[in-house]
């Protein structure tokens, strides 16, 4: 217990020094929300990847997936890589950096009211934006909670209302450079914590391969494949079909959540961008490919009473923190810390985003001469109200941590996905159309919800969000078209072959050529 706590301390001690450390850099609203578009490759692709994930990927979906698809869930983990990282980067990093910095807008609704010259989208944007991100943020704390009752036995309320506070108190204090920085420090963590984890647990199990020849004895018990003998170590798992679902969720989902999107707003330049592409994937690669490996092992402890509701159904949530329980207790200190790091990575950029945003995008909208420092203050309020309000639903967390996590991304990604990527690239885009996506993604994230159509909530937010890609460009051509002079100053950005960025960049490369040549002149005098 003392090596756990001792670990948690070092910890939060780290979090706080790096948020009064960064305080500076959070003087005016550009550098609360954007870290004053200076953030280098490292800090970006880490904060991408440890925004990404979180205790939802490490305990929720990695428990129930990999109970439900064995070793093939490891497909979920290279989606996340190659989808949600690399394809990401390559398609959105440039574009968005470039048009963002063009419209100078700061938060997601505001690049589609500056894109579209529409007030009224803005404002929506921003409150699906609000709405949306609270049950993502719950499932946040319902997975960490789960690792502390079994580590410490604290009750979950406690862990929930520490976790928040402590979050909330580096952010307001940095920041966007404070989270960015946490975040390269946690993503540290998360790299060397899951390699750990994972080589324990194999060896508590007689290692890989008798690991794996014992999962390959378990028969499939879903209706599609019932009873295929070695279905958990086949290539494509039992329920091909639905895995593909959860690739696609988890991986495309990415490209239309504001809290991701936001990370090419703020980084340094175009070069940085293509650093930060293969870091982001390597990273991707290494926590969701190890989570989801990990996960497939789950079957293996299909015996243990800790996994299992009182009416003898599979808790898929306990299925991870059961299979830690018997590490030695320094690797448990170790997980903790892992997975503490990816919750407050995942939940200080979420409450950043929306406080900016609400703040942004609706009070300062109809409050016009509202100034920078009082922009500021509201937006310190606003997250603090945010992280009150997740708090409130995840300490009565309506259903399990998986399902919380695809209603947020279905209704997020489905309403911003489509709209987003054609707004980069495609000059045809009309603001009808993205009227037609929110209402879309939305609509079915709800109505499923209500009435439960689509059974699984993973495969109705796919399911959003590939709808979301044929609705926009056929509202587009059906539509009335935006005004052409407004929408080629939009894209005259890309046409620009020396960007202001380069400039200024090329500027301060040959002024430090210069004050180099100087103090060389001057230590030879000095000499």
């Amino acid at each position: 217990m003392a090596v756990k706590i001792l670990f948690l301390i070092i910890f939060f001690s780290v979090m706080i020094f790096i948020g009064i450390a960064t305080r500076k850099h959070a003087g005016s609203v550009e550098g609360f929300v954007l870290g004053g578009r200076s953030a280098g490759p490292w800090l970006t692709a880490f904060g991408y990847g440890t925004s990404y994930f979180s205790a939802v990927v490490f305990v929720g979906y990695a428990g129930q997936f990999g109970y439900k698809y064995g070793i093939s869930a490891t497909w979920a983990g290279i989606g996340n890589a190659v989808i949600g990282s690399l394809l990401a980067w390559r398609i959105l990093g440039r574009r968005t950096r470039v048009m963002t910095k063009h419209l100078d807008s700061k938060t997601m609704p505001d690049f589609f009211g500056k894109r579209f010259e529409s007030r009224s989208l803005r404002l929506a944007a921003a409150l699906i934006s609000f709405a949306f991100l609270i049950p993502y943020t719950s499932s946040v704390y319902n997975g960490l909670s789960r690792l502390f009752r079994m580590a410490f036995n604290i009750p979950y309320g406690v862990c929930v209302i520490v976790m928040a506070g402590l979050t909330c108190v580096y952010v307001i204090l940095g920041g966007y450079m404070a989270t960015v920085v946490n975040d390269f420090v946690q993503g540290v963590i998360m790299l060397f914590g899951i390699s750990a984890v994972i080589l324990a647990v194999l060896h508590n199990n007689g290692g890989f391969i008798h690991a794996l020849t014992t999962l390959s004895t378990y028969e499939s018990d879903l209706s599609v494949t019932q009873g295929m003998q070695g279905a958990f170590t086949s290539f494509f798992g039992p329920d091909p079909l639905n895995l593909m679902g959860v690739v696609i969720l988890t991986s495309l989902g990415t490209w239309g959540l504001p809290q991701m999107v936001g990370k090419f707003y703020a980084i340094r330049d175009e070069k940085a961008i293509k650093a930060g592409t293969i870091i982001s994937t390597l990273f991707a690669m290494v926590v969701a490919g190890g989570s989801y490996f990990l996960g497939g092992f789950a079957r293996l402890y299909s015996g243990n009473a800790a996994i299992l509701n009182a009416d003898g159904s599979v808790a898929y949530d306990a299925i991870v923190p059961a299979m830690l329980s018997g590490l030695p207790d320094i690797l448990i200190g170790i997980v903790i810390v892992l997975v503490l790091s990816a919750s407050m990575s995942t939940l200080s950029s979420l409450v950043l985003t929306s406080s900016s945003s609400v703040t942004l995008d609706l009070v300062a909208q109809i409050n016009k001469k509202m100034s920078d420092k009082a922009q500021l203050l509201t937006m310190r309020i606003l997250l603090v109200m945010f992280i009150a309000l997740s708090v409130i639903v995840a300490l009565n967390p309506p259903t399990f941590i998986a399902q919380l996590m695809g209603y947020s991304w279905g209704a997020l990604a489905g309403s911003f996905l489509a709209p987003f990527l054609y707004s980069l690239y495609w000059k045809k885009t009309t603001k009808a159309s993205v009227w037609a996506c929110f209402i879309s993604g939305v609509g079915i994230t709800i109505t499923n919800m209500i009435f439960h159509y689509i059974a699984s909530p993973i495969n109705a937010g796919a399911f959003t969000m590939a709808i979301g890609l044929v609705i926009v460009p056929v509202v587009s051509l059906l539509s009335p078209k935006m005004n052409e002079d407004h929408i080629d100053k939009v894209f005259d950005c890309y046409n620009q072959k020396v960007t202001v960025e380069k400039r200024y960049s090329l500027e301060e490369d040959e002024n430090e050529t210069e004050d180099e040549e100087e103090e060389d002149i001057q230590n030879r005098l000095d000499a």
